[in-house]
């Protein structure tokens, strides 16, 4: 069946909009939902749905059904029917480890990253991070970075919401990036090597520094970990635009852009 998908519908061949919606819980075939809150009030108050009309559910880990609302209202319930066969997963697993940046970019880097079909976002300290935030500030931060990237996913047609993890530090990330991707990158503008001279990969790490730039010391450990320094060409890019220029190279070059 032909579906298009514009902002969080999909339009069928009959071109008869269908909603789709993100529910953070397990699904199963036939399984009768109450639905959080925001979602109710959204389908029931603001698209004014009425029972029986057709819906399109996700739970962010690759499960998706097709569904049909069967109560209205604040306590909005829908039935699961049939299963639906979601392929816009990228066929290239992409870790992205991101040094915090200031105010929306980094929400709007968190955003576009799932988007371009990244699986999975840490964001990162370092010496010239400009972000400086308390314990809880940090947690709510985490939470409301999850919060974009499911509203992301459920925009973009993606049935699986990548993991915002909690806010990491550089070293801890680049040990762990070790210990799980073959493919480890930073972008360097003095590197000499292109995205496009590398070789195929079906897993990666891509590190994006701060506005600043990293520490020596802190490119020195990345060198340690053997990550491979890569140029995005002469220009320097703002820290949100070298991570979704770089995203959309790998993309076009690994993945299925």
């Amino acid at each position: 069946m032909f579906r298009l998908l514009i902002n969080n519908f999909l339009y069928n061949k009959d071109n008869m909009r269908i909603t789709r919606i993100y529910e953070n819980q397990p699904l199963s075939e036939g399984a009768i939902l109450e639905l959080e809150e925001q979602n109710a009030a959204h389908l029931c108050r603001v698209l004014r749905l009425k029972e029986g009309a057709p819906l399109q559910v996700f739970d962010g880990r690759g499960h998706e059904f097709s569904a049909v609302l069967t109560k209205a209202g604040k306590n909005a319930q829908v039935q699961l029917t049939d299963p639906v066969a979601n392929m816009r997963e990228s066929p290239l697993t992409t870790v992205l480890g991101q040094v915090i940046s200031r105010g929306e970019k980094m929400e709007f880097t968190i955003q576009k990253a799932v988007e371009l079909g990244v699986s999975e976002i840490w964001p990162l300290t370092s010496v010239r991070c400009g972000v400086k935030l308390d314990a809880d500030r940090l947690i709510k931060k985490q939470q409301a970075w999850q919060k974009i990237a499911a509203g992301a996913a459920e925009q973009c047609g993606r049935s699986v919401v990548p993991p915002v993890h909690s806010v990491t530090a550089l070293d801890t990330f680049c040990e762990l990036a070790a210990s799980r991707c073959k493919l480890r990158l930073t972008l360097d503008p003095g590197a000499s090597v292109r995205i496009r001279d590398l070789q195929p990969a079906d897993s990666l790490c891509l590190l994006i520094g701060p506005e600043g730039g990293f520490d020596p010391s802190e490119i020195l450990l990345t060198q340690q970990q053997q990550f491979t320094g890569v140029s995005l060409g002469p220009r320097i890019l703002r820290t949100e635009t070298a991570a979704l220029t770089a995203l959309s190279i790998l993309g076009s070059h690994f993945g299925d852009l």
